[in-house]
């Protein structure tokens, strides 16, 4: 009778389905990341502005100009600390 890992043996290790099952998942990732690593490489952020400080300061002159602009912020506020809502 012939022997069942003798014939196993004689396969080549491509052959085995578990074998790309295993390797199927590192792979993927490898290709996903060049993927990330290009996009962003090449892709430019345009959520920050270049000139953020001078437009954060001019916001913070703009509040401070007209106090009664953060009454709707400061009620909020005070809403979810003690859950009564304050009204002006």
């Amino acid at each position: 009778m012939p022997d069942a890992n003798a014939a196993d043996s004689q396969v080549p290790w491509w052959k085995f389905g578990y074998v790309w099952l295993v390797l199927a998942g590192p792979a993927v990732v490898v290709v996903a990341s060049l993927v990330t690593l290009y996009l962003a490489m090449v892709g430019k952020d345009p959520v920050v502005d270049e000139d953020y400080y001078r437009k954060g300061i001019e916001i913070n002159r703009s509040l401070a100009d007209n106090p009664d602009s953060l009454v709707p912020a400061v009620q909020a506020r005070n809403h979810a600390t003690t859950g009564v809502k304050s009204g002006k």
